[in-house]
């Protein structure tokens, strides 16, 4: 039929779309052009001899340390109110999933205020053992850098772990207590039913969710650059803004490209065959802790989210009341503005293109790889992207302008990186996954009678999709869309390199008053954003169960 013709094509459309700024990055980096050619003896031999190796170790180590971080702090969060049962143990499945509301450049800045010389922890500790003043060096004071490539490890474990806790405890909960109360009648002891039955019922988990941590660890830039650790992140952007050199932050962008991939293929090696299913009585406990036990457990399930969400919000609303008087609130409206404009404009052609692949996947299932490779955008990170799209729209845009001017002597000017379109276009490569993998799951949902019912009454596919299918899928639509709106207002990297000129929003906002020091002022954007990925936060938390139960 003509109109599923119209939808197969536009999907095809769609998915060569997001592979472009892949393909764009490998032909600038190694197609043999001029630019290429020329930065053979220049940037690119600069960075290899100057920060290449430090852009590998940093990167190296910094995926180490927040692998076992998230590894462990999501797998005793998970194991915890999933298999035991003390106080506040409902309250703490909801709260231990918030800090995922915290992108890792705004607890990054909350920490350094609180943990820098003159911050309130430096400053009560000099003053409670009597070095404070001139003495301090003397008397061989010392505290840890926060700013330091160990600060940046414990800030990325702080915000992803729930990535690792979400599907662990979902493992966990699957009927764990039956297999852990199994180990235990065999004579196992409560550390080896852990080891034994309980790490390997979650080992598939434990590989998705740090691999998926792992991998927002290698696109970030606002920690890694507020904490000068040099990854291959902030070397884009020095090869690109300091360098000028584009085709040497393609090469970069490919090397990180590669680590990411490495990591989704070391995640599907280790994972291997394994996959876990829930049992009939899953949800109950192994384990019981009541008085000091009960106690204890309770506070060790709270750090993580104490010092992931609570700690971190304060400290910014302190920051922000103290630096009242200097917010300019016209500023700060124009920069909510602007992120709720680029948002809504991503959220919306986003969803409407994981319709169309979606359900064009639905008609035809030879299809179904469209929506794998238009997924490819989630494994690149925002350095990458930014990259990707700025070299072929800004060809474009010049290709466009010089063929106005010989033809009617007037230009066009930069129609797509002069404006917010290519941003939206970043975006929409980005978020991709997110917003296709939740119209899926709600189109998985509709039976297949509904198509076949919809074609007896003469229907055609495009009819059914608008008449049929979105109404009954209208909640994962809405879904869909507000996950990639607030993905979209925490994104920094690709913010700040396709932004055109003099569009700010509260992320880069935000990165440029910290980058002045100005901590205080750039607290009231970090906490609008945080305010904003509070909502698909609450509900994945009500979605996976872990809301508490309301009162009678």
């Amino acid at each position: 039929m003509t109109s599923s013709r119209v939808l197969h094509g536009l999907a095809l459309a769609i998915a060569a779309a997001i592979v472009l700024p892949l393909a764009a990055v490998v032909v600038l980096a190694f197609g043999g052009g001029p630019a290429s050619n020329a930065v053979a003896g220049g940037a690119w031999t600069h960075l290899i001899e100057t920060g290449l190796a430090a852009y590998t170790v940093n990167s190296l180590v910094l995926v180490a340390l927040v692998g076992i971080g998230t590894i462990a702090v999501g797998v005793g969060a998970a194991w915890l109110v999933a298999l035991c049962e003390f106080p506040g143990r409902r309250w703490l499945q909801a709260a231990l999933v918030l800090p995922l509301a915290l992108p890792g450049y705004v607890i990054a800045y909350a920490y350094t205020d609180f943990l820098q010389f003159a911050g309130p922890v430096q400053s009560a500790l000099r003053s409670l053992v009597g070095v404070d003043g001139a003495g301090w060096k003397a008397a061989g004071y010392w505290f840890p850098e926060v700013r330091s490539l160990p600060g940046a490890a414990l800030m990325f474990v702080l915000v992803l772990y729930p990535y690792v806790y979400l599907p662990v405890r979902a493992a966990f909960a699957a009927g764990g207590a039956n297999l852990t109360e199994a180990a235990r009648t065999l004579g196992h002891s409560p550390w080896g039913a852990f080891v034994r039955v309980a790490l390997p019922l979650a080992r598939p988990a434990i590989a998705g969710g740090c691999a998926l941590a792992l991998m927002e660890t290698l696109a970030d830039f606002g920690a890694v650059a507020h904490f000068a650790v040099d990854t291959y992140t902030a070397g884009i952007y020095k090869a690109w803004f300091g360098l000028g050199d584009k085709a040497a932050a393609a090469r970069l962008a490919c090397l990180l490209l590669l680590f990411t991939l490495l990591l989704v293929q070391v995640e599907r090696l280790s994972r291997g065959r394994a996959r876990f299913t829930a049992s009939a009585r899953a949800g109950r406990t192994a384990f019981v802790f009541t008085g000091w036990r009960g106690a204890a457990a309770a506070c060790a399930a709270a750090l993580p989210a104490v010092l992931g969400f609570a700690l971190p919000v304060v400290i910014l609303a302190r920051l922000a009341w103290q630096d009242a008087a200097a917010l300019e609130w016209q500023r700060f409206a124009a920069l909510a503005v602007n992120s709720v404009k680029v948002g809504s404009l991503a959220a919306g052609v986003a969803v409407a293109a994981a319709l169309a692949i979606a359900y064009s996947a639905r008609l035809e299932r030879r299809l179904q790889g469209v929506g794998r490779i238009a997924g490819l955008g989630y494994a690149m990170p925002g350095a990458v992207i930014a990259v990707g799209v700025l070299v072929p729209l800004a060809g474009f845009d010049n290709w466009l302008d010089a063929a106005f001017r010989r033809a009617f002597g007037v230009g066009t000017g930069l129609l797509l990186t002069g404006s917010i379109a290519a941003l939206v276009f970043a975006y929409v490569v980005r978020f991709m996954a997110v917003a296709l993998n939740t119209v899926e799951a709600g189109l998985a949902r509709v039976t297949p009678s509904m198509d076949d019912a919809a074609r007896a009454m003469g229907l055609s596919p495009a009819a059914t999709l608008a008449r049929v299918h979105a109404p009954l899928i209208a909640r994962s639509i809405l879904v869909a869309a507000l996950l990639v709106f607030v993905d979209a207002i925490k994104e920094l990297p690709a913010t700040l390199a396709v932004r055109p000129f003099n569009f700010d929003t509260l992320a880069t906002h935000a990165y440029t008053l910290a980058k002045d020091e100005r901590l205080g002022e750039a607290a009231w954007p970090c906490l609008a954003i945080v305010l904003a990925s509070l909502v698909p936060v609450l509900l994945v938390s009500r979605a996976l169960g872990t809301a508490p139960a309301r009162r009678a």
